[in-house]
């Protein structure tokens, strides 16, 4: 036992700094700990691997996932189209697969026998940790302590700290429960568990109040390369750069906010508040560039398979068959989705106002009311009577004149010799 290792998906807060020395009380395996830096922010990392080390881990790695979150993962979502319930961007729900998986490669190079992570018995995180553990690493134990240990709250785990004599700075009450990454900050307990409240003033991080936002709107440039955001007002930038920047200017203009009950998918409802300031005006502005760039069919198409997509997300399933799939048609889509829109910030809300393709299939003579040598209205007519045909046939019948021009026998004399007798 004492030779084999557990890697801990770490994140400096309570649970998990509980974890480490509960693993090693419990199960005797040498303990590693491993942080993946999503864009949380420097203070909530500030420490973080002398923390866990104090907490009794042998290491603790921080990893830099910052531009892979926001290129690989954020940006797929993005193309998708992906809301969950018509309203959550998913900033939590996207995150999870990365830092799974970037903890599997850990336990992977040090030879580790187990995996561990702090997730609670009735959240989704649980499911969408393990879910990337089964895809990548089926061959490894995972542990979640809070369905195994008898800790039941906040203040059982300080006492469990305390007892140990291992330091934190968490304190008996706290207001609520938040999870930050470069893409969104999330907000739930306290207050907000009755959904009968308004949400509290003082929950917001990200965002401005949108009645105190500037009273003059701003205007944002984004260029698309393949569906892909690469410049904000015609600079270039990495993928992390120009969402943490654009985070800044749409934030102060209040955009972004949500307060939504949710399903979970381990069967509850929850609510949450969600801040995606980024988020929110690449959704829009992308959607503005399909709608130049896209014929109808393939643009319906994405919407429906958006629902799907944004589901397997939020579930978790990043790693599995039906996700890629869908990814390669999302992806051969985004070759057409080349251009620049213009969305303005205004207390709370951003609207495209302007936008253009490379290759738009928008036509001012094809769409215009004058006259033009590309469309007869003439031939509307035909179509009109075709496209409604069905419509036609059933109220036919309904009436009571479907059949009528069939040819029907008339009565009189039978034709042909008659028949005889047989008496």
């Amino acid at each position: 036992m004492a030779n084999k290792k557990v890697v801990v998906a770490y994140s400096g807060g309570l649970d998990t700094s509980a974890v480490i020395p509960w693993l090693k009380e419990n199960y005797g395996y040498g303990v590693y700990a491993v942080v993946g830096d999503v864009g949380q922010g420097a203070d909530e990392l500030k420490g973080v691997e002398k923390k866990a080390i104090n907490s009794g881990a042998e290491d603790c790695v921080v990893v830099d996932l910052k531009r892979e979150f926001a290129e690989q993962f954020c940006f797929p979502m993005l193309i998708s189209g992906s809301v969950y319930e018509g309203k959550y961007l998913l900033g939590t729900s996207i995150a999870r697969p990365l830092l799974a998986r970037a903890q599997v490669d850990y336990a992977r190079a040090i030879d580790a026998h187990a995996l561990c992570h702090g997730c609670t018995g009735k959240g989704n995180d649980q499911v969408r940790f393990e879910g990337t553990y089964a895809a990548l690493a089926p061959d490894l134990e995972v542990i979640a302590p809070w369905r195994i240990w008898d800790l039941r709250g906040r203040e059982d785990l300080l006492k469990y700290l305390a007892d140990r004599k291992i330091p934190t700075t968490a304190s008996a009450t706290k207001i609520y429960s938040r999870d930050r990454n470069l893409w969104h900050i999330s907000h739930e307990g306290a207050a907000l568990e009755d959904p009968w409240n308004t949400v509290p003033d003082d929950i917001w991080m990200l965002t401005t109040d949108p009645r105190k936002a500037p009273s003059t709107p701003q205007d944002i440039a984004i260029t698309f390369n393949n569906g892909r955001p690469v410049a904000l007002n015609g600079q270039t930038m990495p993928g992390d750069a120009l969402v943490i920047k654009l985070n800044q200017i749409a934030g102060k203009h209040g955009v972004g906010r949500v307060d939504i009950v949710e399903n979970r998918l381990v069967g509850m409802k929850s609510r949450g508040c969600y801040e995606t300031p980024a988020g929110t005006v690449l959704m829009e502005a992308l959607r503005g560039l399909e709608e130049l760039a896209l014929d109808r069919e393939t643009l319906h198409y994405r919407q429906a398979q958006a629902l799907k997509f944004a589901e397997l997300i939020y579930n978790g399933q990043w790693f599995v068959p039906i996700r890629q799939a869908m990814w390669a048609s999302f992806e051969q889509i985004a070759k057409a989705l080349n251009g620049e829109i213009v969305v303005r910030l205004y207390k709370g809300t951003a609207t495209t106002v302007r936008r253009r393709a490379d290759k738009s299939l928008f036509s001012e003579a094809f769409a215009t009311f004058s006259k033009d040598d590309v469309y007869d209205q003439k031939d509307a007519g035909g179509f009109i009577r075709l496209f409604s045909l069905p419509s036609r046939i059933a109220a036919l019948r309904d009436l009571g004149h479907a059949g009528k021009t069939n040819k029907t026998k008339k009565k009189g004399k039978p034709r042909g010799r008659p028949r005889k007798n047989p008496a």
